[in-house]
């Protein structure tokens, strides 16, 4: 086989300077056959046999066709790259190059999609879905510097099938308080929830999968599903088509979102950010089949959505038993728990951004959730010193190194500092501390810091200043009074009355 440039060149000789047949031979070194057979073909191009594989893979075509068959059965997460394949290639003795095992991947992959369009797959039908209808959900992960940091996060892709509307909402995981989280701010953002949601297996989802459609669903997903009210479908396994709207949306984020992101302070500011970018895009794009953009699609659509009703209580319940120190541990973090629930046995309500501590169907205390990004080391204590106050009061002489007071305001810190220099000073810091269990805290601590400034630190003053606080007096409002009481009614001096005293006879 000649190449490409000695055809054109054997062409150009023979076609445009009428050079004999015997001059191009002698000039090329080729036979004045093979000269002919190219003049008489109208093909430029001449079809090149296809190359061989090196021999020093042949011995190991069949197991690597092997692997090949087995890899396409997986997910697509959990096949094994072409890098991996060759590594255990060289572990079995092949000492050919990567390029080669690569060339032979490739043409193996031709060759399957091949045969399965041939068998009817690959091919596909358009769908249309009426307005109100349908709604498509798939996850991502994509890169975003917050808090000074490229962060990976998990982003929560909502699509109407009907006016192509999108929504996209970040989080840190993907767990089912977050997924409860983006279906309430995409349906607030929607304005109304569709009849039917399409989703593939996702582990928040689908406990498991079985035969053809049936699908052993997650109680909880289910309990959405039923407060929203909309039909879930499930997609076959490894048929990300049965969603495409939204598996494009994905692809075409990343370029019309992500690749345009600034940084962020943090995750609330990150998603404000996307919601009003989400809008903006929906002005942009074209929708394609409907007249107008996608936000006019969008405005048509939104007369045939179910209204929206109450956000979804969306938390993931988890049994904990309070340590004796007072702490409930999830995540690597540990968080308080007022001193009467130590020992006890209470319900964890995790939501995205706080944990609530229920006992006996009560409420019993609420912290902001800390997700730590490094999950290296012990993790985070978190302390709220109001729940060791019970604690205190058995035992004062735990103010003094007492963790979680560290976190008390600079007022009552300044104040333990000067009464515990006193005999029993940390028994009136107690006292002086219990009265945030009646009075509002923010009145204790104001009337703390007109007792230092009056270099009077005890729990007499203090209380003085606080009553007048709370009536509505001005702490350091004198009390005016004379400067000589007088009585109205004078009284007499009498001293017959002592006389008759004297006078009467007791019983001896």
């Amino acid at each position: 086989m000649i190449d490409v440039a000695t055809l054109s060149v054997i062409r150009r000789w023979a076609l445009r300077e009428h050079l004999s047949i015997r001059e191009i031979a002698r000039r090329t070194g080729l036979s004045r056959n093979t000269i002919r057979k190219y003049l008489r073909t109208d093909v430029v191009q001449p079809r090149l046999a296809p190359r061989k594989l090196a021999g020093k893979l042949e011995p190991f075509t069949q197991k690597l066709s092997g692997w090949l068959r087995i890899e396409a059965s997986r997910p697509r997460k959990q096949r094994r790259t072409v890098k991996q394949m060759f590594e255990d290639l060289q572990s079995l003795g092949y000492t050919g190059s990567y390029s080669r095992v690569a060339a032979y991947v490739r043409a193996h992959k031709m060759e399957r999609q091949s045969v399965e369009q041939t068998a009817g797959k690959g091919v596909f039908v358009p769908l249309v879905f009426a307005a109100g209808e349908a709604f498509q959900f798939d996850w991502s992960e994509d890169w975003a510097v917050v808090e000074g940091v490229r962060t990976k996060l998990q982003i929560a892709h909502f699509k109407l099938s009907h006016s192509k509307a999108f929504y996209l909402r970040a989080y840190p995981q993907q767990t089912h308080e977050m997924l409860f989280d983006a279906h309430n701010r995409a349906f607030a953002v929607f304005g109304g929830i569709p009849a039917r949601g399409i989703y593939d297996n996702m582990r928040t989802a689908v406990d498991r999968v079985g035969r053809g459609k049936l699908r052993e669903v997650n109680a909880r997903f289910s309990a959405m599903a039923s407060h929203f009210l909309f039909e879930v479908q499930f997609c076959n396994p490894a048929s990300g088509w049965e969603k495409g709207q939204v598996e494009k949306n994905v692809r075409d984020a990343r370029h019309r979102i992500w690749q345009s992101a600034p940084a962020f302070a943090n995750l609330e500011v990150l998603n404000d950010w996307l919601e009003h970018r989400c809008l903006e895009l929906w002005q942009e794009i074209n929708h394609g089949l409907l007249p107008g953009s996608v936000s006019d699609a969008w405005q048509q659509e939104k007369a045939a959505l179910m209204p929206m009703p109450r956000p979804f209580d969306g938390f993931v319940e988890h049994a904990k038993r309070v340590s004796p120190t007072c702490l409930v541990h999830f995540e690597r973090n540990r968080y308080s728990v007022p001193a009467p629930y130590a020992n006890r046995p209470v319900s964890l309500h995790v939501y995205v951004d706080r944990l609530v501590v229920v006992a006996e169907g009560n409420v019993v205390c609420e912290h902001p959730r800390i997700i730590e990004r490094n999950h290296q080391g012990p993790g985070r204590t978190i302390y709220d010193w109001h729940h060791y106050l019970a604690v205190l009061q058995r035992k004062p002489g735990a103010l003094r190194n007492g963790a979680p007071f560290l976190e008390m305001p600079h007022a009552f810190r300044a104040l333990q500092a000067q009464l515990l220099k006193q005999p029993g000073g940390d028994r009136e810091m107690v006292e002086i501390l219990a009265l945030v269990l009646q009075h509002d805290e923010q009145a204790v601590l104001a009337a703390v810091e007109l007792a230092l400034e009056d270099g009077v630190a005890r729990k007499v003053h203090i209380i003085n200043i606080l009553h007048r606080l709370i009536d509505g007096t001005k702490p350091h409002e004198p009390v005016t009074s004379p400067q000589a009481l007088s009585l109205s009614v004078e009284p007499l001096a009498n001293v017959v009355r002592y006389d008759q005293l004297r006078q009467v006879r007791h019983a001896s």
